[in-house]
């Protein structure tokens, strides 16, 4: 072949595959997530994004743990923050430890003065953060000119709805909790009838007193929303926000809610058309374990295995009930895999493996894997449902209580309160859920109903993350009730008016009847005289 011939050649293939190649119509995606666990789900859902082509960039704390602020992932704005929030939350982890060990007629208010307390405390750190990207007119500046398609927040704090709003961007959401509370009660219908309050330890199916129960901890949100999260910002959206601003106004504006939750999991109610069911997206096959790990679970030969994690946050329990454990764990046939970080028990077992990391998903999808000992966090309970094993809960904090519950009621969870986890209890517990087989059976069924879907719930969140940046938001989807008086949304003036209208109607026609009868009466009279 001659040159000339080897320089059309070139040409046209150069040409050919700048046609055929496909084109990347990448957006540009501004994220304020969370750190711990929340980060852990956040992170999923922008590796998917990064891999179809966007570009993202993260807002991290300064003290972040979880975050890196070097990623290939995306590119990082750090903000500064005073305090460690990890040794705040580790503080707190403790002491709610304790208190609920400890039991007593003044334990519901203890535990909840010490959330309250973590809240605000997290809220005033991320106020103080966001206010200096205010104040940093460069900082803005650069903002504005990367030319966002939309802000990705995890709003269980405010900062990421309120630079939404700032730059009047539309606004996506990760989201199961938001600033108080569960993210469905600021959005859409909420009977407390029968739709249990996140914290009240209730199902679906509440009698009287249950239902007065429930609107007690329907107030104490509202009042945790209204005099200690609100007053936290509210000097900022009347400085920076045109026309001042509220937190749960700013979230009903938001275009879609990537809900992490479904209904396999969650109690029946209603619903709105912008949220997109997204629960255990971040869920996959399980791959291969490493080999020597592999070769721990087969030698657990037809006992199979049982595996023990309490989440991200929490590295040990107390001493002597970590040491109760291990000895339940060295009497059972199971091989086991416990992650733990604290002290070696000296009950340890020659059956229990102790590791400071597990795959958990590889080892919740394995055939040998029995029983899963979990703390009860929404990611752990969705790839539980997705692999189809059955829980041994032990609740601590936030939303664990109320996630095993859903387990519990659905017959695939047994759960034991903190208070009450000893040695007998924890074994006469991991026994039965090992051996009657209907805690499996259920587990199963939640998994085949999960996996019955027309598309996974990753590729349902990553549509509606691109459908937003086609659309410049979607406001169709949004209600506009939140703009509505609440005696309106109720319609109570109609009612009254009615009420008024028709009492009027009444007293007229009384009105009419007197008069005829006190007429006839006069008549009467008149011919008698």
């Amino acid at each position: 072949m001659t040159s000339h011939h080897a320089c059309e050649m070139l040409v046209f293939l150069s040409v050919f595959l700048i046609l055929y190649t496909p084109q990347c119509n990448g957006g540009s995606i501004l994220a304020l997530p969370l750190d711990g666990s929340h980060w852990i789900n956040m992170k999923i859902l922008l590796e998917e994004l990064h891999a179809r082509g966007h570009n993202l960039t993260v807002i991290r704390a300064s003290t972040s743990w979880y975050i890196p602020e070097k990623s290939d992932l995306y590119t990082s704005i750090t903000v500064e923050m005073a305090v460690n929030y990890e040794d705040l939350l580790d503080v707190f982890l403790q002491e709610q430890i304790k208190v609920q060990r400890e039991g007593g007629p003044l334990t519901f208010f203890k535990l909840t003065k010490g959330l309250i307390s973590l809240l605000s405390r997290g809220h005033s750190l991320w106020y103080d953060a966001i206010k200096h990207i205010f104040d940093d007119q460069n900082m803005v500046q650069r903002l504005r000119d990367s030319q966002y398609d939309l802000v990705l927040t995890d709003p269980a704090l405010a900062p990421g709805v309120i630079l939404a709003k700032y730059l009047k961007l539309p606004l996506v959401l990760n989201v199961r909790w938001i600033t108080s509370g569960e993210g469905h009660f600021v959005l859409a219908p909420s009977p407390l009838s029968y739709i249990p309050v996140p914290g009240s330890g209730l199902t679906d199916k509440m009698n009287f007193i249950q239902r007065i129960k429930n609107i007690f901890f329907h107030a104490i949100l509202l009042f945790q929303q209204k005099f200690l999260v609100d007053p936290v910002y509210d000097d900022m959206c009347e400085k920076y926000i045109e026309g001042g601003c509220d937190i749960i106004s700013l979230l009903q504006e938001a275009d879609i809610w990537l809900f992490r939750s479904d209904f396999v999991f969650e109690f029946p109610r209603p619903t709105m058309p912008n949220v997109v069911y997204i629960g255990g997206f971040q869920c996959k096959p399980a791959q291969p374990l490493p080999a020597e790990l592999e070769e721990f679970v087969q030698c657990a030969g037809e006992h199979g295995v049982i595996i023990m994690t309490l989440g991200t946050l929490i590295n040990a329990l107390p001493k002597e009930l970590t040491e109760e454990i291990a000895s339940v764990f060295a009497k059972m046939p199971q091989k086991v895999i416990w992650k733990h970080k604290g002290d070696r028990p000296s009950t340890l077992g020659n059956n229990t493996l102790i590791v400071d990391w597990m795959p958990q998903k590889d080892l919740l999808g394995h055939p040998q894997t029995k029983v899963f000992v979990a703390h009860g966090g929404t990611n752990g309970v969705q790839e539980a449902i997705y692999y189809g094993v059955p829980v041994l809960g032990i609740p601590v904090f936030f939303d664990q209580y109320d996630n095993l519950l859903r387990l519990q009621e659905k017959g695939a969870a047994k759960m034991i309160q903190l208070v009450d986890v000893n040695g007998h209890s924890f074994e006469q517990g991991l026994k039965e859920v090992i051996h009657q087989e209907s805690y499996r059976q259920n587990i199963q069924r939640l998994s085949r109903l999960h996996r019955d879907q027309p598309i996974t719930p990753m590729e349902k969140a990553v549509f509606w993350v691109e459908y937003v940046m086609r659309h410049k938001g979607a406001r169709h989807l949004r209600t506009e009730a939140y703009k509505m008086p609440w005696y309106s949304y109720y319609c109570l003036d109609v009612v009254l008016i009615l009420l008024s209208a028709v009492t009027a109607l009444l007293l007229s026609i009384v009105a009419v009847f007197r008069f005829l009868c006190c007429r006839r009466q006069r008549k009467i009279k008149t011919k008698q005289s």
